[in-house]
């Protein structure tokens, strides 16, 4: 059973940096792509950042580039979301997401519970 579980959520000022974590298990980690997702009250989940198996190639919405940078460490299964510069439309619950490397919120085939990212103005 593939679980994925986030952490590192909270509440930041404008400006501000957080760093998400999402811990892996369940699944060989290492081969498959994943990616970050979020969604804000009222609105559709919307693509924040993905990696593929090896780390070496990226993808991100456009309203994060720049800003957010996604990675991951295979050995200790997890993936990493880095948010610096953050402002108030970055509030949402922020997703962890495995087996895709797009931009379709829909291919990815597992989730996690999600956490809550607030950014006060």
């Amino acid at each position: 059973q593939v679980q994925l579980v986030e952490s590192g959520g909270g509440l930041v000022q404008a400006g501000g940096s957080l760093r998400l974590s999402c811990l892996a298990s369940g699944r060989i980690f290492s081969n498959y792509g994943m990616g970050w997702l979020r969604q804000a009250p009222g609105k559709e989940r919307e693509f924040v950042a993905a990696i593929d198996w090896s780390g070496t190639r990226t993808l991100y919405g456009d309203s994060v580039k720049g800003r957010f940078t996604i990675s991951r460490d295979n050995a200790k299964n997890t993936l990493y979301l880095q948010m610096n510069s953050l402002k108030p439309e970055d509030t949402a619950v922020y997703y962890c997401a495995t087996g895709s490397t797009g931009r379709g919120t829909r291919d990815f085939d597992y989730w996690g519970q999600g956490t809550q990212v607030t950014v006060s103005s």
